[in-house]
């Protein structure tokens, strides 16, 4: 228990940049899902393909190889950002090729009246899939998108090789203060499950109203 005690700052500051990280990025995640998603369904050929490349290519890169390319291979083309930022950028973006392809199962268990009669009262496809479909969608895969959440949370952790304060980066630090590894990794392991117990909880309190409301 001591370790614990004896280094709560460390601790503490190492699970609030899990925590942001998890959050920038479970944004980013979000809206370019949805972004890609609307692509992937789009009439418009090039969008579709566009879309369909984008999912492909991210579902089937290691996201630590991805990092590397957004790290390493970004300032080649004189992009220079905060680390933090590049994180946000690889895990928004690994990200989201998993919420597209969730929502897009959503988007499939919406009838196809409900698209047909946005179109008859005149709405655009853009106003049909933002203001009709990808609701009803959100709503289905609720669940899904929770634990596309928690992958999120625990893939934070690579984020620390590569220089940006989280949980699983402290270890280092602990370890050449001379604690035990066991024990050092048994309370980060602790914070990370408090993290992913609090994002199940949120999905499973949005499931809950959801189900109420319809």
């Amino acid at each position: 228990m001591h370790v614990l005690t004896d280094n709560w700052s460390t601790y503490w500051h190492g699970f609030l940049g899990t925590l942001w990280l998890t959050l920038v990025s479970a944004a980013l995640a979000l809206v370019l899902g949805a972004a890609v998603a609307g692509f992937r369904v789009s009439p418009v050929k090039p969008l579709r393909v566009f879309g369909t490349g984008w999912v492909t290519v991210l579902r089937n890169t290691p996201l630590t190889l991805l990092f590397f390319i957004v790290v390493l291979g970004l300032p080649r083309f004189d992009i220079t950002l905060p680390f933090f930022t590049f994180a946000v950028l690889a895990l928004g973006c690994y990200t989201s090729a998993f919420v597209c392809e969730t929502l897009r199962s959503g988007v499939n268990t919406v009838p196809v009246g409900q698209g047909e009669a946005a179109r008859s009262l005149g709405l655009t496809f853009t106003q049909t899939l933002g203001l009709v479909i990808l609701p009803q969608a959100y709503r289905a895969v609720v669940a899904p998108l929770g634990s596309v959440m928690i992958a999120l949370a625990k893939n934070t952790a690579i984020a620390g090789s590569f220089s940006v304060v989280e949980l699983l980066g402290t270890y280092r630090t602990l370890n050449e203060l001379g604690y035990g590894i066991v024990w050092t990794f048994v309370w980060i392991a602790v914070g990370y499950l408090v993290l992913t117990l609090a994002i199940s909880a949120l999905f499973n309190l949005l499931e809950r109203r959801v189900a109420v409301s319809r």
